[in-house]
């Protein structure tokens, strides 16, 4: 809409005799209890024209009205100023772009990023808290590819440590050979067993050490178990072939388990960094932060950083040992991945809780003097809560992705049927359909909220056909598909249509799209693409109720309506696809 505010500027140079610029103009859309699309704010003008902001809004209304053909009238609220937009205008809008062949296209805009998500670790199985994250880095993903950047999915993994070193001992000790094969179990599941077995053992021996005699402090450090999983770490670090082959074989289990909920999840990845390959990365940069004089070394030996001035603390960067901390690393692999693909951001999905390691880790970058530090962004999500007793978790304590993601298929296949929605399927398109709208409603749910807010998430409300949910959302394009599929659609004519609000509505909400998405990828934020297709979806259906697309009063109003159906499911079907979520042509 600059065309409106380049006519503003001219109006209150030629009403007033004075240059604005387009920064003085306050454009925004007009509230839908008011006749209009867009409204000016004219207190700001009242110091030009000497005039009440009532009729002030009245002068630059007429000017507008008399000077810009699209400005089909005006009315003034206080100092608001509510204009109407020509249809023409409306209708050139949308067989222009977005019924243009065009309108999914975006130009590079020559900006290259890299999405970091997922990074799980392979002692256990994702949970729900990886969900959010996997589908978060996901969308961003998808958002920032259709607003025009070069994006590389990245997961780096958590494949070495006193962890992973648990379930490999756990597994040697009490495993007797157990394989994914031989106990039906996938691979992360069965790793993650041994992981629980290895923690109720060693507190059967804490218990024991603390009967004997020893401090709590002394019996989690004498613990048997302990000692000899961190023996196994060092063998692990010192390349123990022996310790290295268990190790190989345990994680390619948890590959194979990851890469299965992978795909139930539709994420996957371009680029795979593993911490057994960048855990020694970052002991250079130490070393030229010392040189630099931008970290400083104390007697025992150990490297720190000095935050205080920056209202953080000290920050501890090598242990007096040599050995690296986990912000070591970090350095490292930031630098890796710089030197990998010279992105131009980089942005890291990781929860709440990492909010000061990431404002440390990148600061730390900057005193450094790297000059891609200033495009590293942490992408910080709240936690997910299910309503108490909705689910129970094989661990007890949190709840296992592909356990959600099952109880998700069975309660849209609930709810779908009660509905009587599947007549006519076959068995294998209602298990397909089952697993659409689950995950559509899963990913749905997760989405719409702005990704800082911890959010509640109930399996049974997201599957509501007529909630703010994702299969309303879906059910709405099977609709549009259904209707379209009964008639003939030309969307090569051009008609000439009288609009009626609902569906002047419409078209200005389709139009907003390719903004829409822009203003998303800017913010990281596919809660703005969620919330924008559900309001697409429920302008649609008010138009579907109020007026007859197949019995129309004409043909050409028909073809009209058809058009506009057609175009409403492609922005629904291309708006749900940068959330991960498939969208059905009949349910």
């Amino acid at each position: 809409m600059d065309f409106i505010i380049d006519a503003t500027l001219k109006a209150v140079k030629h009403l007033y005799n004075t240059d604005i610029t387009p920064a003085d103009v306050s454009l925004q859309q007009t509230r839908k209890e008011f006749e209009g699309q867009l409204t000016i704010v004219t207190f700001p003008f009242t110091k030009l024209s000497r005039k009440s902001p009532e009729q002030t809004g009245a002068d630059i209304g007429e000017y507008l009205k008399e000077n810009v053909k699209e400005v089909a009238g005006y009315n003034v609220i206080k100092g608001f100023l509510n204009i109407s937009i020509a249809d023409s205008y409306w209708l050139e809008q949308f067989y222009t772009n977005v019924l243009g062949a065009n309108y999914n296209e975006v130009k590079p805009n020559g900006t290259k990023v890299m999405v970091e998500y997922s990074s799980p670790n392979t002692n256990k199985p994702l949970h729900l808290g990886h969900i959010r994250n996997n589908l978060l880095g996901y969308s961003v993903a998808q958002i920032l590819t259709a607003g025009g950047y070069e994006v590389i999915k990245a997961n780096l993994v958590n494949d070495r440590g006193i962890h992973i070193c648990k379930s490999m001992l756990a597994w040697q000790k009490f495993g007797n050979g157990e394989t994914p094969e031989s106990s039906g179990l996938k691979g992360d599941h069965l790793v993650g067993k041994y992981y629980v077995i290895f923690d109720k053992e060693y507190k059967k021996q804490i218990n024991e050490l603390k009967a004997a005699g020893q401090t709590e402090e002394e019996a989690k450090k004498n613990a048997p178990l302990i000692v000899e999983a961190q023996q196994m770490l060092q063998k692990w670090e010192a390349g123990d072939k022996e310790v290295i082959s268990l190790w190989e074989t345990m994680n390619s289990w948890v590959y194979a388990g990851f890469e299965k909920t992978y795909n139930s999840l539709g994420v996957d990845f371009d680029k795979y960094y593993y911490e057994s390959n960048t855990y020694l990365l970052g002991k250079d940069i130490v070393e030229e932060g010392l040189a630099s004089g931008v970290f400083f070394q104390k007697e025992d030996g150990s490297v720190w950083i000095d935050l205080t001035a920056d209202g953080l603390d000290q920050k501890l960067v090598r242990r007096g040992d040599g050995t690296s901390v986990y912000i070591t690393q970090d350095m490292g692999t930031a630098q890796l991945k710089y030197d990998d693909y010279q992105v131009d951001q980089s942005i890291y999905v990781v929860g709440n809780e990492q909010d000061y390691h990431f404002k440390v880790l990148f600061l730390i970058l900057e005193k450094l003097g790297k000059s891609w530090a200033k495009g590293l962004y942490h992408l910080s999500y709240g936690m997910v809560d299910l309503p108490s007793g909705k689910m129970k978790s094989r661990e007890g304590t949190v709840v296992d992705a592909d356990d959600l993601i099952a109880e998700m298929e069975a309660t849209a296949k609930e709810q779908t049927e009660a509905l009587g929605k599947v007549d006519g399927f076959s068995e294998e398109e209602k298990s397909e359909l089952y697993h659409t709208i689950g995950m559509g409603a899963l990913k749905y749910f997760l989405l719409k909220v702005e990704p800082k807010k911890r959010l509640l998430f109930d399996p049974n409300e997201s599957i509501d056909f007529q909630g703010h949910t994702g299969p309303f959302i879906q059910y709405t394009h099977a609709r549009i598909c259904s209707v379209v599929g009964r008639a003939e659609v030309n969307i090569d004519d051009e008609i000439d249509a009288e609009l009626f609000g609902v569906e002047r509505d419409l078209i200005i909400l389709l139009t907003q799209y390719r903004d829409m998405i822009q203003q998303a990828a800017k913010d990281y934020n596919p809660a703005a693409v969620a919330n924008y297709v559900y309001e697409l979806a429920k302008a649609f259906n008010k138009f579907y109720h109020e007026k007859s697309i197949l019995q129309a009063d004409t043909k050409e109003q028909m073809q009209f309506r058809l058009q506009l159906a057609k175009a409403s499911a492609a922005v629904i079907k291309a708006g749900m696809k940068l959330l991960g979520i498939e969208v059905p042509e009949r349910m």
